[in-house]
């Protein structure tokens, strides 16, 4: 049923029922219908749609209200709220019929909850805080870039075509990129490269002397690292106006986050130089997703080839959707970006049932885990834990586990998923966040889920940290 989604495209279009119907071949009775969901859009009515209209069919059938009911819902979830709460079918006919009133309602939510939170920190109250409100507002610059990499799919083509252009130019005869860059940096733009002892660097892995031009790569990187960065570099150095433009289409908030945003993209320009967006599809495809075949054909780390891995979304050539998530070993999120459906909190932690937590156990091999979510959406994931940059501090260098996954129906095409039964599998049942969690029996809750009353006993202890009187 995707008459609300039909019904928005055709207003976007600034097109009337029999217009629209008479270029489809149907009636604009019928049509009527669709959009008032009293009737499906078929495959074929769908094929009918993309030839007349152009547009991605992949994109317009996906569930994209999925993931903003799912905000919707942690919104709703607050204490604020707690005296009406909101039913999860009319948080739904909310998003079907309004998206754009109902991801501003997100929105605002986020607001809220900085300026609460950062007033809150002060000890002051929030009513009491003058002229802090719309300063405070503003979404942080890592909010905000994650929500816009969201928002794009984590897919950039301008910095797909620059790095592919940059491709064509730099001789990869060798093989050896790390060597065919420091050739382009010194005959393009006067600019040496040079490995330096960690003795000097000391925490620094990159750094730019501007007035030297000279880019200087601790020799704690591994080959994967040093090429990342100085593919970086690259993109800092020469690719600035294609930098500039792509920051300036963003139109960000934050003063803070055109910055952030202009390091990601160059981050994404680095991926793109080292696993060209149509050779990496390509392998991707015929190793099926085998990630360590992956890295040692393109040189890249593990991380490298998983957040590739989620930018495989160009309109006609798209792999797998994939969401993909890093956590250090205390379950902090430091990177995310959502795909494939699946859901991260807005605000707190992931689930401790999740099996990215449990990659810590094993480190260097590769977890699997079909998780099914409050919903009954299910998905297939994997957990690893990332190589150290360096040995030499092991005791002070951060550890991080990386999670990556996707809809159980895409799973087919991943080596990873051999061997299980796909139509009928063992699923471990996991959530957003315990904030928001409606799973009740959940031995490794952290916090009891809102809007539901505790029932506190003395004389009884559960193995569930928490216990509920029944509505």
């Amino acid at each position: 049923m995707l008459g609300n989604k039909l019904r928005r495209f055709r207003q976007e279009q600034g097109m009337r029922q029999a217009e629209m119907a008479e270029r489809i071949g149907i009636s604009a009775s019928y049509l009527n219908l669709i959009e008032h969901n009293q009737r499906p859009v078929t495959v074929p009515l769908l094929f009918k749609l993309g030839q007349a209209f152009d547009f991605d069919l992949r994109e317009f059938a996906g569930d994209d209200d999925t993931r903003l009911a799912a905000g919707l819902k942690e919104v709703f979830s607050d204490p604020l709220f707690a005296g009406q709460p909101v039913p999860q079918q009319e948080i739904r006919e909310l998003v079907a019929s309004s998206p754009t009133a109902a991801q501003a309602m997100v929105t605002l939510y986020d607001a809220y909850r900085r300026f609460w939170d950062e007033a809150q920190a002060r000890g002051d109250h929030p009513n009491g805080v003058e002229g802090q409100g719309l300063r405070d507002s503003q979404p942080t610059p890592v909010e905000e870039i994650r929500d816009y990499q969201q928002a794009q799919a984590n897919h950039f083509p301008e910095i797909e075509t620059a790095a592919e252009r940059l491709a064509e130019e730099v001789d990869f005869a060798d093989q050896d990129l790390f060597a065919a860059l420091a050739r382009y940096l010194q005959r393009i733009h006067a600019t040496g490269v040079k490995v330096m002892p960690v003795d000097v660097l000391q925490d620094t892995m990159r750094r730019y002397d501007h007035h030297g031009r000279r880019v200087l790569l601790s020799e704690a990187l591994p080959p994967s690292g040093r090429t990342f960065q100085l593919a970086v570099q690259v993109a800092l150095i020469g690719q600035r106006e294609v930098l500039d433009q792509a920051v300036a289409k963003a139109s960000l908030l934050n003063p803070a986050s055109p910055r952030m945003l202009r390091i990601a993209l160059a981050n994404h320009f680095a991926a793109a130089l080292m696993m060209p967006y149509d050779r990496f599809l390509n392998a991707a495809t015929q190793l099926r997703y085998d990630i360590d075949l992956l890295r040692r054909r393109f040189g890249a780390s593990v991380e490298q080839v998983c957040h590739r891995l989620t930018t495989m979304q160009r309109p006609g050539a798209r792999g797998v959707p994939f969401f993909f998530i890093r956590v250090d070993n205390a379950g902090n999120i430091s990177k995310r970006l959502d795909g494939g459906g699946f859901h991260f909190a807005r605000l707190g932690g992931t689930c401790p049932r999740w099996i990215v937590h449990d990659a810590f156990r094993t480190p260097g091999l590769i977890q699997t885990q079909v998780a099914v979510m409050p919903d009954d959406t299910t998905f297939f994931t994997i957990g690893r834990t990332l190589d150290l940059v360096s040995s030499r501090l092991d005791a002070l260098q951060p550890q991080f586990a990386v999670g990556l996954g996707c809809e159980i129906k895409d799973a087919k095409h991943l080596i990873y998923a051999d061997g299980i039964d796909l139509k009928s599998p063992r699923a471990i049942p996991i959530g957003v966040s315990c904030r928001v969690c409606e799973r009740l029996d959940c031995a490794q809750r952290a916090h009891p889920p809102l809007h539901h009353q505790l029932r506190i006993d003395e004389n009884v202890r559960r193995n569930v940290p928490f216990s509920f009187l029944t509505p």
